[in-house]
C-alpha cells in the first residue's frame, strides 16, 4: 500500500466543556427569579401562580418546585436576592459615617445613609431593581405576609437606624421615635413604588419616576419634621 492509500485520520473534534452543575443551577434559578420578580411587581404576590412563573421563565413548573418548593419560597428568594445588596450598601454607608463623625451626628446625614443606598440602586441599576422596588412597596403596605419578609431582610438595619435617631433625641418618648420611623419607612417604600399618583395630583408637575427628587425632598422634609419628635 502506498502512502497515498493510507487513510487519513481526521483530528478529533473537541467538545465544549460541560458547564459545572452549580453554574447551570445558578443560571436556571436566576432565570426563574427574574421572571418571578417582574410578575410579583406587576401583579402582587397573591396575583401570581407558579404556572405563570414557569411560563414567563420558559421552564417546567416541576423545576421550580425542585429548586424552591412553593410560591412563597420563590417570593422570599426574589426579595432576599436584592435586599442583601441593599443591606451591604447601607451598612457600609453607616459605618463610614459613624467613623467620620463619631457622636456628632445630625438628622439630615442619618436619613441620608438610611435612604440613599436603595434609591441610588434603583436609579442606577436598571429594570430589575425597579421591579424589586415595587415589590418592597407592596410588602411594606400588605397585611398578607409582607411584614414577615420586611422583618427577615431589613430589621437589623432598621434597628440601627432607630438607635441613631434615639441618640439624636435621647429625651424623646420612645413611641414618637417609632412613629417617626414608621412614617419615614412608609414614604420610603411608597416613593420607590413609583405608582404615578403624584403625576396625576400635580398635573404632571411632579413625576413619581423622578426618584432623585423624591429622595432629596424626603431628606429635607423629614429633617425638619424630626424637630417635633423631641418636643
Amino acid at each position: 500500500m502506498s502512502n497515498t492509500d493510507v487513510p487519513r485520520l481526521r483530528p478529533a473534534t473537541k467538545r465544549p466543556p460541560r458547564r459545572a452543575q452549580s453554574e447551570r443551577r445558578e443560571q436556571a434559578t436566576n432565570t426563574i427569579l427574574d421572571a418571578a420578580e417582574k410578575l410579583f411587581a406587576l401583579h402582587g404576590r397573591d396575583g401570581v401562580t407558579l404556572k405563570a412563573i414557569a411560563t414567563a421563565a420558559r421552564v417546567d413548573a416541576p423545576l421550580i418546585h425542585y429548586y424552591f418548593g412553593d410560591k412563597d419560597r420563590v417570593f422570599r428568594a426574589v426579595f432576599a436576592r436584592r435586599a442583601g445588596e441593599v443591606n451591604a450598601a447601607r451598612i457600609a454607608a453607616m459605618d463610614a459615617y459613624e467613623e467620620r463623625v463619631g457622636d456628632a451626628k445630625d438628622i439630615e446625614s442619618v436619613l441620608d445613609v438610611f435612604l440613599r443606598p436603595i434609591y441610588e440602586m434603583v436609579i442606577e441599576k436598571g429594570e430589575g431593581w425597579v421591579y424589586f422596588a415595587a415589590i418592597v412597596g407592596h410588602a411594606n403596605a400588605s397585611h398578607f405576609g409582607g411584614k414577615d419578609v420586611m422583618a427577615e431582610n431589613f430589621d437589623p438595619i432598621v434597628h440601627r437606624f432607630i438607635s441613631m435617631l434615639k441618640e439624636l433625641a435621647p429625651n424623646a418618648p420612645p413611641e414618637r421615635i417609632y412613629w417617626y420611623f414608621d412614617l419615614v419607612s412608609s414614604s420610603l417604600t411608597h416613593g420607590l413604588a413609583q405608582t404615578g399618583r403624584i403625576d396625576d395630583v400635580s398635573g404632571g408637575l411632579c413625576k413619581s419616576s423622578d426618584l432623585a427628587s423624591v429622595l432629596e425632598t424626603m431628606i429635607a422634609v423629614f429633617s425638619e419634621g424630626f424637630k417635633s419628635v423631641d418636643r
